[in-house]
């Protein structure tokens, strides 16, 4: 009968400190009253004083808008960049960015050419023929000025304009960032990794930072930069109350959980990828999110309900999906477990896409993480083994400073020393140096004579260090631990019955055993897929 215990009982022994922060969000900037065609004919009324509704007059305010953005960058000799169709804005910023040598400010500002909602103005017809503007909203390509700042605050930051009315703009900022910042500044002495924390001195100081990033630290970020960079809107617009509101777009709530052995964490990993294939059917997302899953009935829960593994290189990461939201795990940086909830539509939970609404949505994220980890089940523990494994064959270093070498698997004499455990097992009085050069020189098909005194020596030490074998009290003579009898049992099984089995048959070209036949349809399988892709030799 297997015992299956939830990943995060087995985490719980190998994690030495996790983290809860916010990730990465992208917010939406607008001004509220002119997202709709009544409110802007509001502004050109009582803003502009134009009795017409029309779109021409806020042409001007484009015009005068563009013109601020490139007198600011010219004014503050700021670089300036024009997108090109395909260019990854974020490597443009990682280049500009190490270059840039003030403690805050403007890094450059990009132009790019995007497709948005925006409102025109379409000629009407009354029942007696005379026509008449309306405005309407549509869709179009035009100018974005993407301003890449660094904050002493938030570090690394984009706001995006749109260069046309009402001039809706995009904010996207990293918590990770922000937490980094403020550990700093609170003198906390921290590890960085790529939006993370590799190692901290204060573990609960910084969780209480990450905490307490909300809706007035990044009001606070938006309204600071709207008054150093160029507002589309002057000041007798925000006095009537045209001011940019902030609402989510998307979300992503972390947990990075720091491993005590990275080496190992990989295969950890792929065996609980391997272990919970099926964890993205129905009833195990509900579990997840906490939500009522409907497959059937006149109101179905929207959404593929299915488990994604997604290669990147050599690096898996597992994908849950339910609505529009999704979790994503994978081991970062061959350090940590990440756990990363995306929330893409507020909605998904019955909640506003406002700002003030993120503490709602942060509780949310961070216990999807926390359930799947507790939805999660592994029959054994893939760390300890690994390291039991890597206990046998790697060096062990005394608290003198020696170095006593391990066992290496497939070598000859380290076979000949675990096969000599079995025997020496059954022999109540233990055995001796000379009992063990006997032994494993005819295990190993040589002269007794051939083998010294001292090669036996320093084969007990090899096998004392790991544990194998004990000195028994006040005498020359050892016995075999209960630990080594295990591990010689199943090591030389592994050796003399799997392997040889399992390599004959793939070898073996004269007949088709179930193992090369697999091994031939996956070959296959690999080479009409590279040839499909274009990745043939």
């Amino acid at each position: 009968m297997k015992i299956v215990r939830s990943v995060a009982d087995v985490l719980a022994e190998h994690v030495t400190f996790e983290i809860e922060c916010i990730d990465r969000m992208y917010c939406n900037v607008y001004v509220p009253r002119l997202q709709y065609a009544a409110g802007l004919v509001g502004y050109l009324h009582h803003q502009l004083g134009l009795p017409i509704a029309s779109t021409a007059p806020l042409g001007p305010i484009t015009d005068r808008f563009t013109k601020d953005v490139r007198a600011f960058a010219q004014q503050h000799q700021i670089p300036w960049v024009d997108f090109v169709k395909g260019q990854r804005k974020d490597d443009v910023m990682h280049e500009q960015l190490a270059a840039f040598t003030a403690p805050e400010g403007v890094v450059f500002i990009g132009r790019a050419q995007e497709k948005t909602n925006l409102f025109r103005t379409e000629k009407r017809r009354r029942p007696n023929g005379s026509s008449y503007p309306w405005i309407v909203k549509s869709t179009g390509v035009v100018n974005h000025f993407y301003c890449y700042c660094l904050d002493a605050d938030f570090g690394p930051f984009f706001l995006k304009f749109c260069s046309y009315f009402p001039f809706n703009a995009k904010l996207c900022l990293n918590g990770h960032h922000w937490a980094q910042r403020q550990a700093g500044q609170a003198g906390i002495g921290f590890t960085a990794m790529d939006n993370a924390f590799a190692a901290v001195d204060d573990v609960p100081g910084l969780q209480a930072i990450c905490d307490s990033l909300g809706p007035t630290q990044i009001y606070a970020l938006l309204e600071k930069w709207l008054q150093i960079l160029p507002n589309p809107f002057i000041d007798a617009d925000r006095d009537a109350g045209y001011r940019y509101q902030v609402s989510i777009l998307q979300a992503e709530f972390s947990l990075t959980q720091m491993l005590d052995a990275p080496v190992t964490g990989r295969i950890f990993f792929e065996h609980v990828i391997r272990d919970n294939l099926d964890i993205g059917r129905a009833d195990q997302v509900g579990l997840i999110f906490d939500r009522p899953i409907r497959r059937r009935g006149p109101r179905p829960t929207p959404g593929r309900f299915r488990t994604r593994v997604i290669t990147n290189g050599v690096t898996p990461s597992l994908h849950v999906d339910y609505k529009h939201t999704g979790i994503k795990q994978y081991h970062k940086e061959r350090k940590a477990l990440r756990t990363e909830t995306t929330i893409n539509d507020t909605r998904d939970f019955t909640i506003g896409k406002g700002l003030g609404n993120l503490p709602a949505l942060r509780k949310i994220g961070f216990s999807a993480n926390r359930r799947l980890l507790g939805v999660q089940r592994l029959d054994h523990d893939p760390i300890r083994g690994a390291r039991a494994l890597h206990h046998l064959t790697d060096p062990v270093v005394t608290d003198q400073g020696s170095r006593i070498p391990g066992l290496p698997l497939g070598r000859t004499r380290s076979h000949a020393l675990l096969s000599a455990l079995l025997t020496f097992r059954t022999q109540i009085a233990g055995f001796t140096n000379r009992d063990l050069r006997i032994l494993t020189a005819e295990l190993r098909g040589l002269d007794p004579a051939t083998v010294s005194a001292g090669q036996a020596t320093y084969d007990l030490r090899r096998l004392r260090s790991h544990g194998l074998i004990e000195r028994r009290p006040h005498s020359n003579r050892y016995q075999v631990t209960d630990h080594g009898l295990r591990t010689a049992m199943l090591i030389t099984r592994v050796h003399d019955r799997l392997l040889p089995t399992a390599l004959a048959h793939q070898t073996d070209t004269h007949t088709e055993h179930p193992l090369r036949k697999a091994s031939t349809a996956y070959q296959r399988a690999l080479d009409a897929l590279a040839e499909q892709n274009g990745l043939a030799a």
